[in-house]
């Protein structure tokens, strides 16, 4: 007796319930991640204002620099779902190795990098002369952490290309923990100031880093798969992140104009600025959840062979961006009278900001779309056409964000820009999933 076919509506619950188990884990891991400069903020907070101010010039900068290598985790969430679709267990974990492998090489050139120029970097990112020493400090000693952070990444890409998101949660978890009693610990228990909160932090990262390779380990041993670097596997895990090292900065160089911009108009443009930029990537972290979802789900059927179903599930999977942005942008318009009181007493800051997260909550259900299209994108391997795509954003928004001031249309217009780029993004996004050229089936693309 044949089965008779699922419905449309059943189709939808699975997919439902297939989004939802992998992005709501995702995004505790995501909120997590930023908890650790939170802790630290607050510990150190306490050591006096140069101590503080150290640590932000030192945060922002490793926060640049592991932020640049992201693409570890996507491209391995990519890599390795086609090959769980494909059947390739074995193979899947192996390409996960190679990627960690990777981390580990590009974690030790930042180390090299880092450790001797330090005292230059934290001078041109404008460190005061008091808050100078404390930021190289806490930068040299949080150097020797990056490795970790950047397996981490890896390790996440490939669990998550596994189909698993909620072991980046408990890891994320388990380490946001030891952060705040490490530090806390370190700074006053053991009197070591703004170092120890440099120490906890990397003591953490490399405790979260051996827990992912337990578990990754475990995997490869359970299947069979090598543990070995590969040299080929290595190169291919560089070539494939590649692109996606191209998009990632472009973004950021877009986040940096923005805020060039805004420090243009005036304090109390630039002060409001940052804190809707704050709200603006919390909201982002809700979204990317879903994004990763599709990262995973979208690789796995394609290597699978199931070009329909990446189909109808990235269908869905914007009707939920839509859906979900369409939800923030309410909230941020019902929260703006409670929400900038939390940051700022000064009127001319909230007259600013007032109109420009008003901006920001009417772009939310475009920026669900982008956030869905980019993670289905990147789950197809579709990295070159992600760089592309970018590159073109950038150069569409940084001429008229420069127009700003000279238009005087202050810290709104300058939000209305960030909404064009991300349409820009949408565009070009939407209009390559229409194309179906990003579906291309098999265990490697």
């Amino acid at each position: 007796m044949t089965q008779a076919p699922a419905t449309p509506a059943a189709v939808r619950r699975q997919h439902d319930r297939e989004i939802v188990a992998l992005a709501v884990p995702a995004f505790g891991a995501l909120v997590a991640e930023p908890l650790f400069i939170l802790a630290d903020s607050a510990i150190v907070g306490h050591l006096g204002t140069a101590q503080l101010a150290g640590l932000g010039v030192a945060s922002a900068l490793l926060t640049t620099a592991v932020s640049v290598f992201v693409f570890l985790a996507y491209a391995t969430t990519a890599a390795v779902a086609r090959r769980v679709g494909a059947g390739e267990l074995q193979a899947a974990i192996r390409q996960g190795m190679d990627g960690i492998w990777l981390a580990l090489l590009l974690g030790a050139g930042v180390i090299a990098v880092v450790l001797p120029t330090a005292p230059a970097l934290v001078e041109l990112f404008g460190a005061s002369e008091t808050a100078a020493p404390y930021a190289t400090t806490y930068l040299r000693i949080s150097a020797l952490g990056i490795p970790a952070m950047l397996v981490v990444l890896a390790a996440t890409g490939v669990l998550r290309g596994l189909q698993d998101t909620k072991t980046p949660l408990y890891v994320a978890i388990a380490g946001f923990v030891a952060n705040g009693a490490l530090n806390a610990g370190l700074v006053y228990g053991a009197d070591l100031g703004i170092a120890g909160s440099a120490w906890g932090t990397v003591i953490a990262q490399l405790g979260m880093a051996a827990a992912y390779l337990v578990v990754v380990v475990r995997g490869a041993r359970r299947h069979g798969a090598s543990l070995r670097p590969d040299t080929a596997g290595i190169r291919a895990s560089a070539q494939a992140g590649v692109p996606l090292l191209v998009r990632t900065l472009s973004l950021r160089a877009i986040l940096m104009i923005a805020t060039a911009v805004a420090a243009r108009l005036g304090d109390a443009d630039i002060a409001a600025h940052q804190i809707i930029l704050s709200l603006w990537s919390l909201l982002a972290f809700a979204l990317d959840a879903i994004a990763i979802a599709g990262q995973a789900i979208i690789g796995r059927y394609l290597g699978a062979g199931d070009a329909q179903r990446a189909r109808d599930v990235c269908r869905r999977m914007v009707q939920w961006g839509i859906a979900v942005g369409i939800l923030l942008g309410l909230l941020v318009i019902v929260s703006r009278p409670l929400f900038l009181p939390l940051f700022t007493s000064d009127s001319a800051v909230k007259d600013a900001a007032l109109p420009a997260l008003l901006v920001v909550a009417l772009s939310q259900p475009i920026s669900g779309v982008v956030f869905v299209l980019d993670g289905v994108l990147m789950g197809a391997g579709d990295g070159p056409y992600l760089a592309w795509a970018m590159v073109v954003t950038l150069a569409v928004f940084t001429p008229v964000a420069l127009l700003v001031p000279t238009v005087g249309g202050g810290l709104t217009l300058l939000w209305i820009a960030m909404t064009l780029m991300m349409t820009v993004r949408m565009a070009t996004l939407w209009l390559r999933t229409r194309s179906g050229r990003w579906l291309v089936t098999g265990a490697t693309r």
